[in-house]
């Protein structure tokens, strides 16, 4: 293959596979690289949720005072890992920026936008991929434990409905019974986003995507790719096994993507959180739909036959070992939350989410290097914004502009100081 005509997409998870077909579709030759396989790291233990309804980010106004609390709670829903410390200060530092009242609102509307553009981007996907029976749309219910936690979370619902998202308020058990049996007494509130739409598996929905990029003819190495940089005319990749050259490229190497961006001279604040579930072959528990404790910081969805019980955030980088005694914590409070759930033969499992500290990903052309795309940075968002974020990727290879501006995911928002 001729490499000033070849389009290389580094990083093979949803972003990258997805990124790739679509690439190819718009009629570039592509070549999708990653150091361990299809879907081999982050994109294969998700909830497999398309989060659509998900537009508030973690970063709103008055988060800091919470925030402490909850950091140096070890085995807490979101926690810090003191090794790790250090080197988040500067996400820290802009996370506070993110939650002011004017960048808040800013990124909710640009997480509506790129909501809209995946979700009708999905569609198509789901159309001309066949893969319509890989969906549950099943909806989802977020629970609730008293009256006054139910109350604080109205603003939330109030601003799913000016974004133009159903849902259904539910103030006893008995509404909460109606649409999922089983559940502890405790739980007396809840929401429900009817149109909320689960994968039957993240894993085989990438693989599904990676197979019919194969099929139509796109290559796939594997390699680790350890920096780039833009010659005249294209780009030099440099690998452990030796240098690739291509037109354009794309990074898309979630949370590994930091150290790409780095080599070709951006900084960014690209965290990792990292994420704890157990899943259980046998369905022991009759789950009717998605599950959310916001409280605990956690869900439970159907993958497969079985259950997925798994959420909570580790800000703790890629490199420290798992502590799953995060994991049980979580199965522990599925047992106490699911008086019926009899969890057996669970294998465990820790992924690392690439996060900004807005909550948007980045999305666009290197600030330096006008030939690499950027992809990374979703966080929980991943499998959900795949698709819409595939559709940019399509438009700025092909010289066109987006369905929506990228200012909101550009780089240089957050670029730190060298």
């Amino acid at each position: 293959m001729e490499p000033e005509r070849e389009l290389i997409v580094i990083g093979a998870g949803i972003i990258g596979a997805t990124a790739a077909l679509a690439l190819q579709r718009a009629g570039h030759k592509v070549r999708l690289v990653d150091r361990k396989g299809i879907a081999a790291e982050t994109s294969r233990g998700n909830a497999g949720a398309f989060a659509f309804s998900e537009v508030e980010p973690l970063a709103t106004p008055g988060i800091l005072r919470k925030a402490p609390k909850w950091l140096f709670d070890p085995l807490g829903p979101l926690s810090l890992r003191p090794a790790h410390a250090a080197r988040m200060l500067p996400w820290m530092l802009c996370f506070a920026s993110a939650s002011r009242p004017a960048r808040y609102e800013a990124a909710v509307a640009a997480q509506a936008a790129l909501m809209a553009v995946s979700q009708d981007a999905l569609a198509r996907l789901v159309a001309s991929c066949g893969a319509g029976a890989m969906l549950r749309r099943e909806g989802q219910m977020q629970l609730y434990e008293s009256a006054a936690d139910y109350r604080a979370s109205l603003p939330s619902w109030e601003l799913r409905r000016c974004h133009g998202i159903r849902f259904e308020l539910l103030d006893s058990p008995g509404a909460l019974a109606e649409i999922q049996p089983g559940l502890s007494p405790r739980f007396t509130h809840a929401g429900f986003t009817p149109d909320w739409t689960n994968v039957t598996d993240p894993l085989a929905w990438t693989e599904m995507v990676a197979a019919r990029f194969l099929a139509e003819g796109g290559t796939f190495e594997q390699r680790e790719v350890r920096a780039l940089r833009q010659v005249d005319g294209g780009v030099v990749i440099d690998t452990a096994t030796g240098p690739m050259r291509a037109a354009q490229a794309v990074v898309a190497a979630g949370a590994w993507s930091k150290r790409l961006a780095r080599s070709l001279g951006d900084r960014l604040p690209l965290e990792t959180e990292r994420g704890y579930n157990t899943t259980f072959p046998a369905a022991a528990f009759d789950l009717r739909t998605h599950l959310t404790f916001s409280a605990h910081g956690f869900v439970i969805s159907r993958i497969g036959q079985g259950l997925r019980v798994g959420g909570a955030v580790e800000l703790g980088g890629p490199e420290l070992p798992p502590d799953y005694r995060r994991s049980e914590i979580l199965v522990e409070k599925a047992r106490a939350f699911l008086p019926g759930f009899a969890p057996e033969d669970g294998t465990q499992w820790m992924g690392c989410r690439p996060s900004m500290p807005d909550s948007l990903p980045v999305i666009g052309r290197a600030p330096g290097a006008a030939r690499v795309l950027y992809a990374f940075g979703h966080g929980h968002l991943g499998l959900t914004q795949s698709a819409g974020t595939a559709a940019i990727l399509a438009d700025l290879a092909a010289g066109r502009d987006p369905a929506i501006p990228l200012a909101p995911y550009a780089a240089s928002r957050f670029r730190l100081s060298r």
